[in-house]
């Protein structure tokens, strides 16, 4: 198969935007020996940015995270797509959801440059079985 589809669990983290914000949180969980499957830093304010992060074990995040005293809003669930770089392989992911009537309301990827790709697609909570199901998941 040129793309495997699964099921994941992700979590907001507010942060203080500082120098070095995403260095700390992310060696932090590294030294705690929690895998990420993903990870993004966006903006959230004036001095504020939310990181989304996406655990291999969703169980071990939240447990560190809660002797570390870092707020985590979560879980939310996406769907990782991670696979073989080729034409049109997000087109027919995204055509499959449309003929279920799932609405797609974010999504991020990224190639590796040598042939592999990743890409999160978040939809609506109340659609998320129904997006899974579209997948056949």
């Amino acid at each position: 198969m040129p793309y495997r589809i699964r099921k994941v669990e992700y979590y907001y983290a507010d942060i203080r935007d500082e120098f070095g914000a995403a260095y700390g949180v992310l060696s932090a969980l590294a030294e705690l020996g929690v895998n990420l499957l993903a990870f993004t830093a966006v903006p959230s304010g004036p001095h504020r940015a939310q990181f989304t992060i996406f655990p291999d074990d969703p169980n071990k995040l939240v447990a560190e995270a809660r002797m570390d005293a870092l707020a985590l809003d979560g879980p939310h669930h996406a769907l990782l797509v991670q696979g073989d770089d080729e034409l049109g392989a997000l087109a027919d992911i995204h055509r499959r959801l449309a003929v279920a009537g799932v609405d797609i309301y974010a999504t991020s990827g990224v190639t590796d440059g040598v042939g592999s790709f990743g890409y999160v697609i978040y939809v609506r909570e109340d659609q998320f079985e129904k997006a899974a199901s579209a997948l056949e998941l």
